[in-house]
């Protein structure tokens, strides 16, 4: 308390430990162009962190066929920001994980103001790679019919998106797998 009494600036994580308040969570919101490594480095997370719960926003409106709409759209937003808010108001997780392609500010700005943040720490990031990589791997999924040819394409064209952001930057360029989890839960 004597951080409090001399007038330094503490942490709010400081000030909810000196409280006997150990209850803050922590919320990850990931993105990053198709193929950078979200749900493949958010799978690791989960893994390595305490009590953890992990959503990937293509879950919210994995349909056949696919389509986006602007219904669609409102649709797999209100889906996204429901699920968030039951696993922040969930006392079993002091962790969520969260990825989607999130390339538009206007849409992290959108969850952001529809999910409860109190007495959260919340860490927008955005997982970035050089386009040779990305290829590489865009290219490692088509062979295993994971994903069409048109996926390329309209990825690079998204790399540009993610400087713009409000985010941490974290490059996954030639970056195994635990070394990029490991930045992820040192920020």
């Amino acid at each position: 308390m004597n951080e409090v009494l001399s007038g330094e600036k503490i942490s709010k994580e400081d000030f909810a430990c000196m409280l006997g308040d150990e209850s803050m969570k922590t919320i990850y919101l990931i993105g990053g162009t198709m193929g950078v490594g979200k749900t493949t480095v958010c799978q690791q997370l989960k893994l390595k962190l305490d009590n953890c719960v992990f959503l990937d926003g293509d879950w919210c409106w994995d349909a056949h066929p696919f389509m986006v709409t602007e219904e669609s759209k409102r649709m797999v937003m209100g889906n996204i920001c429901f699920m968030l808010n039951q696993f922040i108001n969930c006392s079993a997780y002091d962790n969520v994980v969260f990825c989607w392609v999130m390339h538009e500010q206007e849409i992290i700005d959108t969850i952001l103001a529809n999910i409860h943040k109190t007495d959260c720490e919340v860490k927008v990031i955005s997982l970035i790679c050089d386009e040779e990589s990305l290829r590489k791997r865009l290219e490692k999924d088509i062979a295993l019919g994971l994903r069409t040819l048109d996926i390329i394409n309209r990825s690079v064209e998204r790399i540009p998106c993610y400087n713009k952001l409000q985010s941490i930057k974290i490059d996954t360029s030639n970056k195994d797998i635990d070394v990029i989890v490991d930045e992820i839960i040192g920020l």
